[in-house]
């Protein structure tokens, strides 16, 4: 099994110079390999491959003296990203041409360093320690968490990249894959929401932290006062970092209340008869809800498709079934106690109200019972 784990660095000045070059390496092999693939094609060439254009490099080095200070990992890694883009160019434009990819096909673009430092990649010699990583011609460099990263296993690579002036390394790692036990707990519904963040049918709930809506109005101040400085200057350089501080911390908080709410519904750590052997979620059309001009925001900031990835990667780690409802299910417009199905429930009607049984309950935990009860 292949797993990945992502750790934050703790760099001092040199080493931060350091990775900054390594970044840029790439991003200049990236272009470099671009450039020479378009340069073939108008001249009628066959494209030159990720091992012809490092060749290249190589033979440029004496006049490139920087090239030197970095590893040739940077520069053999942003090639090969280079070759993966444009096969998922061409598999793009093949799946339109039948018919079956909507939308651009996503021709590789120059990288450019103003929108973002980006990263490199490493492989071959890579030792990871309680408290620190070595990587080449990076060295020893110390992590902020330890005991994180596994000892054991073989690392077949390690990314560093920069986010909102932060540098973290991530590695994949090849472990021995055990089969978990299966769940012998109860069946549980999940409802997702915008008000909740979920609703299960066992009557917990967890809240939606609304990261973007609690921070817009500060969100719009820096970015207003990074639009207003000049370009090219110091300060605009200081707010954009302010302001790309201030993403991270809005994602960094949605993906925490993400991943606390997955694990605890998932409960890995418990014993086999207290986890859920089923958990049944909706199968929601995530880019049909965000064309609703009205809600769109709001359910970007839930972050509803990221919920039920972590949910089925968690699962099947933790032996539980997870079963996906059909999104034309009506569970919320059905009575949980008698089947009896309202037609005319609206979005804004918050509790169910059943005209058959007098049943009265809230609309998300009602839906919620609803999925539970299609596990049987």
């Amino acid at each position: 099994m292949i797993r990945g784990y992502r750790g934050e660095l703790d760099l001092n000045n040199r080493q931060k110079t350091l990775c900054r070059k390594h970044a840029g390496a790439a991003r200049w092999a990236y272009n470099f390999g671009l450039r020479r693939k378009q340069e073939a094609y108008k001249a009628g060439e066959k494209s030159p491959t990720a091992i012809d254009l490092h060749r290249e490099i190589n033979a440029l080095k004496p006049s490139l003296p920087w090239t030197y200070e970095v590893s040739k990992c940077a520069f053999q890694e942003g090639l090969r990203d280079l070759d993966q883009a444009f096969k998922h160019f061409f598999r793009k434009c093949r799946l339109k041409k039948e018919g079956m990819w909507k939308g651009k096909c996503g021709y590789p673009r120059f990288k450019s360093r103003k929108k973002a430092i980006g990263g490199a990649r490493f492989t071959g010699t890579i030792r990871v320690s309680a408290g620190a990583i070595q990587l080449p011609r990076l060295g020893v460099l110390r992590l902020k968490e330890h005991g994180y990263f596994p000892l054991g296993g073989k690392i077949s690579s390690a990314t560093i990249h920069e986010q909102a002036d932060r540098w973290y390394v991530s590695i994949c790692v090849h472990e021995e894959a055990k089969d978990p036990q299966p769940a012998r707990g109860n069946v549980i519904g999940v409802d997702l929401g915008v008000k909740t963040l979920a609703t299960l049918s066992d009557g917990r709930t967890f809240e939606n932290p609304k990261a973007l809506r609690k921070k817009i109005t500060a969100l719009k101040r820096a970015s207003r006062r990074h639009s207003r400085k000049a370009k090219g200057s110091r300060n605009r350089q200081k707010t954009k970092q302010r302001l790309s501080r201030m993403h991270a911390r809005i994602a960094n908080v949605r993906n925490n209340a993400l991943h606390q709410a997955t694990a605890q519904i998932v409960a890995r750590t418990k014993p086999d008869q207290e986890r859920p052997r089923v958990i049944v979620l909706e199968d929601l059309h995530i880019a049909g809800m965000l064309k609703n001009r009205r809600l769109a925001r709001a359910i970007a900031d839930v972050g509803m498709y990221e919920f039920k990835r972590q949910m089925l990667y968690k699962a099947e780690q933790a032996g539980v079934k997870v079963l996906l409802a059909s999104r034309w299910e009506p569970s919320s417009k059905t009575c949980s106690c008698c089947g009896w199905i309202n037609e005319t429930l609206t979005l804004s009607d918050r509790v169910f109200v059943c005209m058959e049984c007098e049943n009265v309950q809230d609309r998300d935990a009602n839906a919620a019972r609803n999925l539970a009860a299609l596990a049987q």
